[in-house]
């Protein structure tokens, strides 16, 4: 049984889609500020701003590591009664997707909006919902 685990947990794993990328043309702060008024825009509440850009350079050193993966990355955790309460319903388990969550990273002066891909069915009205938060935060 635990074979059995441990093999579909894998392979689900290995079929993990592709990030959403919408390149910014301008500043990370900028790109932050955008995607927060985006976000705040559309009714809702970011639960949490996840710095992973500073934990990151702050632990390299810790972990035996000199590679500066971002100079800038952080994420924005939220949800949406409406539509989580809609994806739930067609689907309890579709639990594991939520909070939803939007980055803005910055790697060597490339700032980047970014969004993970859904699976079809219920959960394509949250991708459609991360989809003009990024367009909107792009100006796009």
């Amino acid at each position: 049984m635990k074979t059995t685990l441990l093999a579909l947990a894998m392979t689900a794993g290995a079929a993990a889609a592709e990030p959403i990328l919408v390149p910014f043309d301008g500043s990370f702060d900028d790109a932050t500020f955008a995607v927060e008024s985006a976000i705040v825009g559309k009714g809702l509440v970011i639960d949490s701003v996840s710095h992973v850009g500073d934990m990151l350079n702050r632990t390299g050193q810790d972990v035996g590591s000199e590679v500066t993966i971002f100079d800038d990355a952080d994420i924005f955790l939220f949800c949406s009664a409406v539509i989580s309460r809609e994806v739930m319903e067609a689907d309890p388990m579709n639990i594991e997707f939520c909070p939803y969550g939007i980055f803005v990273t910055d790697r060597e002066g490339q700032v980047m909006v970014g969004y993970r891909s859904y699976p079809d069915g219920p959960m394509q009205k949250v991708q459609a919902l991360l989809t003009d938060i990024a367009a909107e935060a792009a100006g796009n």
